[in-house]
């Protein structure tokens, strides 16, 4: 993925240069500050920074561009994806019949986004394996934070708010709130795709930028490129369970989640083996 991604930059760097040097009245030499248009992100991002305009401490490098096109949290949560799908092999077969009736393999980003049980599949996905499980933030100055509940201190005191000083760490975890009980149901701790068609009404309070889940977080410091990784992901996962069925290939107990920012499956019998998902993969043939 990363040595596609970098070719992809490099043609898109000299389409620009070549389509900058086409419509310039002048001739001249790079990219300035009001070249930059386009619709997709990948445009702008690399346009802002081949802008001669620009100081160089507001420019990301190639790597952190490819990173903010999501490929690890895309990824993460595809490998996730097929994971619960081979976990649940009558979730896979629901999944495959609706992606069968699609009349194409190379269906457009419209028609992959009208699949409603693939939109369910992808939001549980979401939910219950969020690629990133917590974030931190730190306050830029004194404030409090306002409880839903109250609650009491060991001195007997009742709080409806935590103050914060300014340059206070502070954790989101996302994780936590996307499998709350309290918020989604007994069920919470459950990977199930049908919630998605009657969600409790005590998750509309969940401020994510995306169907009521923090995964993406929310605000202006949400996950600015969170629309493509959703369509990266439903692509890829379209692609794959129309073509293949999949098996867990060791017993579920041996796989465990470890975070390194993003969560990855290791095997707990192969402490050492680095990042793992091992899948039986069969080509699908319809009776």
């Amino acid at each position: 993925m990363r040595r596609i991604g970098l070719q992809l930059i490099a043609e898109k760097k000299a389409a620009i240069l070549a389509d900058s040097r086409e419509k310039s009245s002048a001739a001249k030499d790079g990219v300035e500050r009001k070249d930059v248009h386009g619709r997709d992100l990948l445009t702008l991002l690399i346009k802002a920074n081949m802008a001669s305009d620009i100081p160089e401490s507001q420019r990301l490098t190639d790597d952190e561009v490819l990173a903010l096109a999501g490929h690890e949290t895309t990824s993460s949560a595809t490998t996730w994806c097929l994971f619960s799908l081979a976990e649940h092999p009558d979730i896979q077969r629901k999944l495959r019949e609706e992606l069968l009736t699609m009349p194409t393999d190379s269906p457009t980003m419209d028609e992959i986004m009208s699949l409603p049980y693939l939109e369910m599949v992808v939001k549980e996905v979401m939910r219950y394996h969020s690629p990133v499980p917590m974030t931190n933030r730190v306050a830029t100055k004194d404030d409090l934070i306002p409880l839903n509940k109250p609650f009491t201190d060991k001195r007997g005191q009742v709080h409806d708010s935590i103050p914060i000083s300014k340059g206070d760490p502070v954790m989101i975890p996302i994780l936590v709130i996307n499998r709350s009980k309290a918020l989604w149901g007994e069920d919470a701790h459950e990977f199930k795709p049908e919630r998605w068609e009657n969600t409790p009404e005590a998750i509309s309070s969940i401020p994510g930028v995306w169907s009521h889940i923090l995964s993406f977080l929310g605000g202006p410091r949400s996950c600015i490129g969170y629309r493509f990784s959703l369509v990266e992901m439903k692509a890829l996962i379209f692609t794959l369970v129309r073509a293949f069925e999949f098996e867990l290939a060791v017993p579920v107990t041996d796989i465990k989640k470890k975070s390194t920012i993003v969560q990855r499956p290791f095997l707990i019998s192969e402490p050492k083996g680095g990042s793992q998902m091992p899948l039986i993969i069969k080509p699908y043939r319809p009776l």
